[in-house]
């Protein structure tokens, strides 16, 4: 069950880096809009959701392949 859970970390950082580019490359999108309500909400997601979301994934992941949630 250890190893699994490794390997979930491992999984969990990549789908953190994944989101976070997937994320960067829809808000830039977003923000070269013509429209303002475009471009309001690509910063928020920029600036305010993408760190919260990928830093948890992240972190999550790297818990994980420490060992943090072995016992």
């Amino acid at each position: 069950m250890e190893l699994l859970k490794k390997y979930l970390g491992v999984v969990w950082i990549l789908l953190g880096v994944y989101v976070g580019y997937d994320r960067i490359t829809d808000s830039l999108t977003k923000i070269g809009s013509p429209q303002l309500e475009d471009r309001v909400f690509g910063w928020v997601v920029l600036l305010v959701l993408t760190p919260i979301v990928v830093g948890g994934l992240i972190l999550f992941g790297k818990y994980a392949l420490d060992g943090e949630y072995d016992s």
